[in-house]
């Protein structure tokens, strides 16, 4: 009889207990990509219980139909479903950030190293090997004159030459100097602005040596130096042209005796 008793109660709770065990299979996708995201948050507000799915956006949880599912994720928009079957849910979540399309950037603004090595290249004559001659050769017999240093140095072709070459470094180290002694690094240092930095800018000018050589430290020092100066003489001196003045004589219209005689 006892045995009788146990089998009906066990036919009796059986089916809570499977259904208890009962588990809900199934994937998370971002909405926008398609692709499976994971990290995701899965849980069952109706039974309280929550899980994260794995790194390939899978998930296992227990549930039943009628049970209601919370997606959530740091990035993307919550989702909830309601469970209708035992099958394999698909769930698309929506990013909250919009991802843009890849723009590559290139910089444009050459460096005047840059610069030079096109300048450079666009007059390869005067940058050419025979330019980089001495006077001294030495051959098999002995040391010489070279034929080819005493032309470029004393025909006119070759001095024109020299003189673009001189002509080009000037402007190199001028390059050098503006591309470090620039109005946006010059300003954010004194935050000056208008014709008051382009003033400070055009007294405080530095030499190549200096930056060339100066640590930032030390370059920054030496605009706060001058800064200091400017400040404390930018009242008592203008340092910008004064404006052209016609004199009051120049003004008057000639007569035609007061034509001037050259």
């Amino acid at each position: 009889m006892k045995f009788w008793l146990l089998l009906i109660c066990f036919a009796l709770t059986a089916p809570a207990v499977f259904a208890q065990q009962k588990t809900i299979d199934g994937v998370v996708f971002d909405k926008d990509s398609k692709d499976r995201i994971a990290k995701v948050n899965v849980q069952n507000i109706t039974t309280g219980k929550s899980i994260y799915n794995t790194f390939k956006g899978e998930f296992k949880i227990e549930a039943q139909p009628g049970d209601v599912l919370v997606f959530t994720k740091a990035d993307h928009h919550p989702d909830t479903l309601k469970v209708q079957n035992g099958e394999a849910l698909a769930v698309y979540m929506k990013p909250k950030a919009i991802q843009l399309k890849e723009v590559i950037v290139r910089d444009t603004l050459m460096n005047p190293q840059k610069k030079l090595a096109a300048t450079k290249n666009d007059y390869t004559k005067i940058f050419g090997p025979l330019n980089d001659k001495d006077l001294l050769s030495f051959g098999p017999g002995g040391a010489g004159l070279s034929i080819d240093a005493i032309y470029n140095s004393l025909s006119r072709s070759g001095r024109n030459a020299a003189h673009l070459r001189e002509t080009i470094e000037k402007d190199y180290q001028q390059s050098v100097i503006d591309y470090r002694f620039n109005r946006t690094y010059v300003g954010a240092i004194t935050n000056l602005q208008g014709e008051q930095l382009t003033q400070f800018m055009i007294r405080y000018r530095p030499g190549y040596f200096q930056v060339k050589n100066a640590s930032d430290y030390e370059f920054i020092a030496s605009i706060k130096t001058n800064l200091k100066r400017f400040l404390k003489y930018s009242t008592k001196r203008s340092y910008s042209l004064s404006p052209l003045v016609t004199p009051e004589a120049d003004k008057q219209p000639l007569g035609k005796g007061d034509i001037p005689q050259y």
